[in-house]
């Protein structure tokens, strides 16, 4: 028999202790299932204060991330989504405390009834069980996906991605010796190899060990879970998101929606990717709208001949990935449509069906557009900026889902649990 390569070697560990910590999380997910309110808040209190405690020894390991993604190349945009610094692990350590004065949605009564024979009934919230996290930089989504999934009573597995390896291996060891101190298994969170892809696929594809698995990053690789799994998956989309702006638009109002959908933070999924102008509008008013975006240091991609029709300079030709795709950047495609039906038109061909917005003083319009566009999130007369979980008061999210079943829009505590039914009787059998 030929001697296995190294490669395979490496290949089989690397299966295997996906596996053996899947094992794990499911013999753990009962206890961690059966914790109590006060419990678990004492859990998230304490890693909140474990984290601001080893705030340099977080942002040793950051440092080490960063400076190996910028000797790779990483674009700006993915450097920021790694970057942590003081404020940022406050911050997340504020969302940590957040989520423990939430509501325990474990045990809510969803509905019930007494049935003609006299049986109780009633469908409650239980936790999902163990939750693979598929992720990309974002090491906040680490201690994100701990914090709900234990306030939801589940066991979260965390597959991050190699450009944050450092910084995601401290914030676990932190967090699992909380979980120690506490006298509970460490395995109650768990950090999977991530040197190849072939980890992600183990984990997708651990049924009977994994009860659901939830992909937060590019549409690359939320492409790539959700078809090659077999253990449920919840799609997290990405943020092809657009304003549009209307001719019965307070185009003031209207430009600063843009601006700060677009500017605020470039890097996140929320962010403002297109515009769409009313042809309706006067030329003034639709140069206007370009012109603010440029002087925010925005560049205007779009087909130069119909934006020049208005005035619009120095426009960058748009092909079709920048129609389809986020920029993650200070870009932005810009295009004239034929009203609501023509805004409508494009959305439904580009759309990623997270978040659309309009800019209107037309009540009609605004309803129309509400009522037509499919998405997760409606905005109207407001920036795309706004959805998002804290926002939204639900405490740190796991990501917005664009999918329909289960779970639309940001995904908080209710979202990550399921349920069972319970019938309480006094001896009943069915004729």
């Amino acid at each position: 028999m030929a001697a296995m390569t190294s490669t395979t070697v490496d290949r089989d560990a690397e299966r295997s202790e996906v596996l053996n910590k899947a094992r794990a999380a499911k013999r753990v997910a009962p206890r961690i299932g059966a914790l109590t309110s006060g419990e678990k808040n004492d859990i998230l209190a304490a890693a909140a204060d474990a984290l601001v405690a080893a705030t340099d020894e977080v942002l040793e390991a950051n440092r080490r991330d960063l400076e190996a993604g910028r000797e790779a190349g990483l674009s700006d945009s993915l450097l920021d989504r790694l970057s942590l610094d003081a404020e940022r692990v406050e911050g997340i350590a504020g969302g940590l405390r957040k989520v423990a004065g939430l509501a325990d949605p474990v045990g809510e009564v969803v509905r019930g009834s007494v049935m003609p024979n006299g049986i109780h009934m009633k469908q409650v919230r239980v936790p999902l069980g163990v939750m693979g996290m598929v992720y990309e930089a974002r090491p906040n989504v680490t201690v994100d996906a701990f914090g709900l999934a234990i306030k939801s009573g589940n066991v979260p597995l965390l597959r991050g991605s190699k450009s944050a390896r450092h910084s995601n291996e401290k914030l676990v060891e932190i967090l699992q010796g909380v979980l120690e101190k506490s006298g509970l298994p460490r395995e109650g969170v768990q950090l999977l190899p991530c040197d190849t892809h072939d980890s992600v696929q183990d984990l997708v594809t651990a049924r009977g060990l994994v009860d659901v698995v939830i992909p937060r990053g590019s549409a690359r690789l939320i492409d790539a879970v959700v078809t090659g799994a077999t253990v449920p998956a919840i799609e997290t989309g990405t943020g092809n998101n657009h304003v549009f702006i209307d001719r019965d638009a307070d185009l003031d109002e209207a430009i600063e929606i843009l601006l700060n959908g677009k500017t605020r933070r470039t890097s996140v999924c929320n962010a403002t990717e297109g515009a769409l102008l009313d042809a309706a509008l006067p030329d003034e008013a639709k140069r206007r709208v370009v012109e603010a975006l440029q002087q925010a240091g925005v560049t205007v991609h779009g087909d130069p001949e119909e934006l020049g029709a208005f005035g619009a300079s120095d426009v960058v030709e748009a092909g079709e990935s920048d129609w389809r795709d986020e920029y993650l950047s200070m870009d932005i495609a810009v295009a004239v449509v034929d009203g609501l039906d023509g805004a409508l038109e494009h959305l439904s061909k580009w759309s990623t069906g997270h978040t659309e917005a309009i800019a209107t003083r037309n009540y009609a319009t605004a309803q129309a557009f509400a009522d037509r566009v499919d998405a997760a999130a409606v905005m109207i007369n407001a920036s795309t900026a706004f959805t998002d979980g804290e926002v939204y008061g639900m405490g740190a999210e796991i990501g917005i889902s664009t999918q329909k079943l289960h779970a639309r829009g940001p995904m908080a505590l209710p979202e990550l649990t399921t349920t069972k039914w319970v019938l309480e009787g006094t001896g009943q059998v069915r004729p």
